[in-house]
């Protein structure tokens, strides 16, 4: 299969994997009780929006360590 080369962070599936797992991860936590909204909801917010972060920050170093470095964190 013959893929073009990502133009962006957004042209790479696993980011727009990722960002339909936020989203769907949004949804879910809206249905908590408020008295998780500082505890659990607000861990699990972060949680998940810091893997397609890491995603994007990895796309744009230069070299190959650092770019395996923060998919690896992703």
């Amino acid at each position: 299969m013959n893929r073009t080369a990502a133009k962006s962070f957004q042209d790479l599936i696993v980011w727009q994997k990722e960002h339909l797992f936020v989203l769907s991860t949004y949804s879910f936590i809206g249905e908590f009780p408020k008295t998780e909204i500082y505890g659990l909801t607000s861990q699990l917010r972060r949680a998940a929006v810091s893997i397609p972060a890491n995603i994007a920050e990895g796309f744009k170093k230069k070299n190959r360590p650092d770019k395996a470095r923060f998919m690896n964190i992703a």
